[in-house]
This record gives C-alpha cells, sequence and structure tokens, in this order.
C-alpha cells in the first residue's frame, strides 16, 4: 500500500517526486498520472506552485496514484477553490477519494485466499 505527501509551495510549476523532477521520471504512463492534477487545474494555478511529493510503499503505479491523490487534495486544499474540486470529482472520484479495496491474506493449508482443495468423493 503506497502513501504519499505533497508539499505545495508558491513557484514556478515544478513537480518533484521523491526530490526527483517529474520528467526525470522514465516511465510515461506514470508522468502522465502524477500530472494530471496539474492539467486539470489550469496552467493559472499550475504555473505558480511548486509540488514536492514524496511516497513510499507499494509499487511504481501504486506510488504514482498516491501521488496524484495526495497532489490533487493539497492544490484543492491551497486554492480553497469548490470549482476546481467539483471538476475533479467529475473527471475521477479517486483524485480525492481513495480506494480502500485491499488484497485478501493467504489462509494456512490452501493455495490462495479462497481457493480448497477439491473433493474427489461428493
Amino acid at each position: 500500500m503506497a502513501r504519499a505527501t505533497c508539499y505545495l509551495y508558491p513557484g514556478k510549476g515544478r513537480v518533484f517526486v521523491n526530490n526527483v523532477p517529474v520528467e526525470l521520471i522514465p516511465v510515461e504512463v506514470v508522468r502522465l498520472k502524477i500530472m494530471e492534477p496539474l492539467l486539470l487545474a489550469g496552467e493559472s494555478i499550475a504555473s505558480k506552485i511548486d509540488a514536492y511529493v514524496f511516497t513510499k510503499g507499494g509499487g511504481i503505479m501504486g506510488q504514482a496514484d498516491a501521488a496524484r491523490m495526495a497532489i490533487a487534495r493539497a492544490i484543492v486544499k491551497f486554492t480553497g477553490s469548490k470549482e476546481i474540486e467539483n471538476i475533479y470529482k467529475a473527471y475521477d472520484r479517486t483524485m480525492l477519494a481513495g480506494d480502500p479495496r485491499q488484497t485478501e491474506s493467504e489462509k494456512w493449508m490452501r493455495y490462495s485466499a479462497r481457493r480448497w482443495r477439491q473433493k474427489s468423493y461428493r
């Protein structure tokens, strides 16, 4: 389960993920996912703030989702704009509200979380 924290400061529109500029992230899908909240907020807001995101846990896509949500929540709180909040909700609700689902743990003497050995005598 990935976690992310975002700090916004007045700036020039730069985004850093774990102290690395987002432009240097090698996977393009991850880059686009992290930048989604800034693109939806518009150039007028995105060009006036610097975002510093710190992520840990999970995989690369999980961290990207966590960073995306952290940036979106930070922008809504930073601007105090209901309009931006409604734009995020209309686009994708998970930008502001997380998804609580997690994988179920594997049980003792089973092959997976719910699968059991077949019986041949019934």
